[in-house]
């Protein structure tokens, strides 16, 4: 009995062992993968070159892809905690970003109630089973195409706004200790958070959405346990083959836009942990004095702070 746990011990160990060994590798490896990437953009951005799009497939949703972004955003955070200026400047930059793309797609919400009005004056006022615009080139569909396509409307809100919305405080959250507990215990809470929970769920979401949204574009359908060889044998059969099937028979035909979507949305969670990681850390390091630094929050305007909530 004692050999034979001492061998499970001793299994359990090497393989702890090998794990740590196979993690240093890859992010040793990394700063060659992503040089090979940059030195040679043919081999996997010439989508003329059908092995080039699998190359682009299979990197995407890869290890290789992951402990490179993993390692470029641990040089990052070593820079900035050395640099807080520049931490600062990233914090920036990734909320600026999740503000001006959240900020122009809001608008889709305007856009899909003036369509649905549209649709309401075109079915039951003139009785027209289709909507035709003209820019030159005439586009007619089916009421019930632009019907459907409301549903992208309210994706494109959903999946593009949600940085912006946690950037802005517009979340609902559910609170049972973080507001009793101090200022520097709130951003080890939040610091942890975006570690532990907003990474890997971005993570997470994006290995099954990015193989996801292929499995829909190209056949045959690339899965994510397919090796690197295994897609290249594949790309000698491959040929786009777009998802256009919709709902109802005159129905949206464009659903590949929503798993790319889904792919966008975890990118720019990915990006918005980042941020508030290094928010919260900056924030938990300078003290209360630095609460919400250039934080760029909406306003309704003077006079209207009652409807703004706390701010």
């Amino acid at each position: 009995m004692q050999e034979e746990s001492s061998v499970t011990l001793g299994q359990i160990l090497g393989a702890l062992g090998d794990g740590v060994v196979w993690f240093f590798q890859n992010i040793a490896m990394a700063f060659y993968n992503f040089g090979y990437a940059v030195s040679h953009p043919q081999l996997w951005l010439d989508w003329s070159d059908k092995e080039a799009v699998m190359r682009f497939v299979y990197y995407g949703g890869s290890v290789e892809f992951f402990f490179v972004v993993f390692t470029a955003v641990l040089i990052i955070t070593a820079i900035g905690m050395w640099r807080n200026g520049f931490m600062w400047g990233c914090v920036r930059v990734l909320e600026g970003f999740a503000n001006t793309v959240g900020r122009f797609f809001a608008w889709a919400g305007l856009l899909m109630v003036l369509q649905q009005i549209i649709i309401v004056f075109m079915q039951r006022i003139f009785t027209r089973p289709d909507i035709v615009f003209g820019f030159g080139i005439p586009l007619q569909f089916d009421i019930s195409w632009y019907a459907e396509e409301l549903k992208l409307y309210n994706a494109l809100v959903v999946t593009l706004c949600a940085t912006y919305t946690f950037v802005q405080g517009g979340h609902v959250r559910v609170d049972l200790i973080y507001a009793g507990v101090k200022f520097r215990t709130k951003k080890v809470i939040d610091m942890f958070g975006s570690l532990f929970f907003m990474i890997p769920a971005a993570t997470l979401i994006w290995m099954y959405g990015w193989f996801f949204l292929w499995r829909h574009l190209i056949v045959p359908k690339p899965s994510a346990s397919d090796t690197l060889e295994r897609l290249l044998m594949k790309s000698r059969a491959m040929r786009w083959n777009v998802e256009t099937i919709g709902f109802s028979p005159n129905g949206f035909t464009a659903y590949f836009l929503f798993k790319i979507l889904l792919v966008a949305f975890c990118g720019m969670v990915f990006l918005q942990a980042i941020a508030f990681f290094y928010r919260s850390f900056l924030e938990w390091k300078e003290g209360e004095e630095s609460e919400n630094k250039y934080l760029d929050k909406d306003s309704l305007g003077e006079g209207e702070e009652a409807y703004e909530g706390t701010h």
